[in-house]
């Protein structure tokens, strides 16, 4: 079997969870997925790519305040 090593995810393409475990642990980015906290409980389970955003707002609980985080962040649904 070979490894999966991915740097990058396109929208509209489907990936395993194995995929997205390698994307995510050698990426700077967020993941969301509709499947809660099962992500990476099935490795080979499909997932789809749905929308990709260069950034998110995040609200700081130290200072109330909300910034704009320039991260990288991905959204999942399961197929």
């Amino acid at each position: 079997m070979s490894t999966h090593r991915l740097s990058e995810v396109e929208v509209g393409k489907n990936y395993s969870a194995k995929e997205l475990d390698s994307f995510v642990s050698t990426t700077d980015v967020v993941l969301l997925s509709n499947n809660d906290s099962h992500l990476f409980t099935e490795p080979e389970r499909e997932y789809k790519v749905t929308q990709s955003f260069d950034g998110f707002f995040e609200h700081s609980s130290e200072d109330g305040e909300k910034y704009f985080r320039e991260k990288k962040a991905i959204v999942v649904e399961k197929v």
